[in-house]
């Protein structure tokens, strides 16, 4: 089958109520939507992550200028040599970054392209399902002008547990102090039952973030994200066993040759590649493979619309735990809550959860269809 058209769909809009991480401010929430066509008319559907405050075009000029040209009147099941050809070609743009962010939107439509043509989902292509349901921890808490804090964050926690979340990320990074009193409120109000992670969005040096690792050890977090900035290496592998708590970063790592760096320094007990920006299905089966090699855990960053979550529900029914066993450590999901208008609608609300766990789709690709009156609504180029 043929690839007949490639498009880019920037979609973006703003928000009702701006929320702020460690970086700053979001005002809008923004995606680059990747749609392949083949020559019978059928598409698969891809996304490009976009952080809160990266603008989403730069993935749509790639894919415009650079990867769509290449792509026109290929095989459609030459996935992974375009992928290679793709990456060898943007290779002078940067490794990793923009050029890799693009490519994996461009992957993922690929592989719901193929799995639409073969009536399979990507996840029966890559390998097949080690689950049917996966865990979800609820990530939010965002800061909000005029809130008061932790006393917003501990409402926003019943939310969620009477949603069925049994595990949660903090959103940190607001200062030292501020961040280990915080997440002691947290965890006071409720209690020890419930999985407690934190993620700093890279907002400290080693020898702060080794005091807060060191403070905060009776609070029993699951895992600290993000401590550091992602080309510290060698910072996260000085944290690292400092404490119980397990230390974790990737969504800004790029692709095997870097996450194969990071494997043999032993950085981290926990890698977070995302889907849409670490190279979609096909090059994150390979960091799968390598972080396998190392015994170490794969618990993937997703951060988007409902095009990158369910694409994600597909990735993460592949990975093997590590190792398997009689009661193995599970790979979660990491399931946003915060405000986004086109998460569930944009796929027909195509992703289920129940009782703390989201299903993964059966359906052929990704498992969802996209709703192209939200994709036309929200479509800003």
């Amino acid at each position: 089958m043929k690839i007949r058209e490639v498009k880019a769909h920037i979609i973006q809009a703003p928000l009702e109520e701006p929320f702020a991480f460690s970086q700053g401010w979001v005002y809008n929430r923004s995606s680059m939507i990747v749609e392949v066509i083949c020559a019978d008319g059928e598409s698969g559907f891809g996304e490009c992550l976009c952080h809160g405050m990266q603008p989403p075009q730069i993935a749509a000029a790639f894919i415009q200028n650079c990867f769509a040209p290449r792509m026109v009147g290929r095989d459609l099941f030459d996935v992974e040599v375009l992928w290679e050809e793709l990456y060898n070609i943007s290779r002078p743009f940067g490794q990793q970054g923009a050029a890799v962010n693009a490519l994996s939107g461009v992957d993922i439509a690929l592989w719901d392209a193929i799995g639409k043509q073969l009536g399979q989902p990507v996840c029966n292509l890559i390998g097949g399902k080690f689950r049917d349901k996966v865990q979800a921890y609820a990530t939010g808490f965002y800061r909000k002008q005029g809130r008061s804090y932790p006393e917003e964050a501990i409402r926003e926690v019943a939310g969620y547990i009477e949603k069925g979340f049994r595990g949660m990320k903090l959103k940190t990074g607001f200062g030292a102090q501020e961040d280990i009193g915080y997440i002691r409120a947290v965890r006071e109000a409720v209690g020890n039952e419930i999985l407690l992670m934190a993620d700093f969005n890279c907002a400290y040096n080693q020898a702060v973030a080794r005091r807060i690792l060191l403070e905060l050890q009776e609070s029993r977090l699951e895992f600290f994200e993000e401590l550091l900035a992602p080309e510290d290496m060698e910072g996260y592998a000085a944290i690292r066993n400092l404490t119980p708590s397990y230390i974790a970063a990737g969504e800004n790592i790029f692709g095997k040759i870097a996450y194969k760096q990071w494997l043999e320094k032993g950085a981290l007990d926990i890698y977070q590649p995302d889907l849409c920006s670490s190279g979609g299905f096909t090059e994150c089966k390979k960091i799968a493979a390598l972080t396998q090699a190392y015994n170490a855990m794969l618990i993937p960053h997703v951060w988007g619309s409902g095009v990158g979550l369910a694409a994600s529900l597909q990735f993460i029914a592949t990975l093997p735990a590590a190792p398997l066993c009689m009661k193995p450590k599970e790979p979660m999901l990491e399931y946003d809550q915060s405000s986004h208008p086109f998460r569930l609608d944009l796929i027909n609300d195509g992703v289920v959860f129940r009782n703390g766990f989201v299903e993964v789709p059966n359906a052929p690709g990704i498992g969802v269809e996209i709703n192209r009156e939200v994709l036309k609504k929200y479509r800003i180029n």
